[in-house]
């Protein structure tokens, strides 16, 4: 996570976890002696991208399908073949 000063300001949150996922984050906390609150930090940033990316995605998809923007069939065997396994 890279960190600008607009980024510096922080703000607590509190979020109810299962008690192993408390446990595991405790253990991952001593073990990289990090906090608990960078460690869920960390966390939170990867899964908010990641989610962001996968919105963006889907956007762009539906973007392309309402333009009519579709793979033709041979493009489809191609990519099949590619990914077939071989044996």
């Amino acid at each position: 996570m890279v960190e600008t000063a607009e980024d510096s300001r922080t703000a607590l949150v509190t979020v109810r976890v299962p008690v192993a996922l408390r446990e595991r984050l405790d253990a991952l906390a001593h073990a990289t002696k990090r906090s608990r609150s960078f460690l869920c930090a960390e966390a939170l940033v990867e899964y908010l991208e990641m989610q962001a990316w996968q919105i963006e995605e889907i956007e762009k998809a539906l973007q392309e399908a309402d333009a009519g923007d579709f793979a033709t069939e041979e493009e489809q065997q191609t990519l099949f073949r590619a990914r077939a396994p071989t044996d």
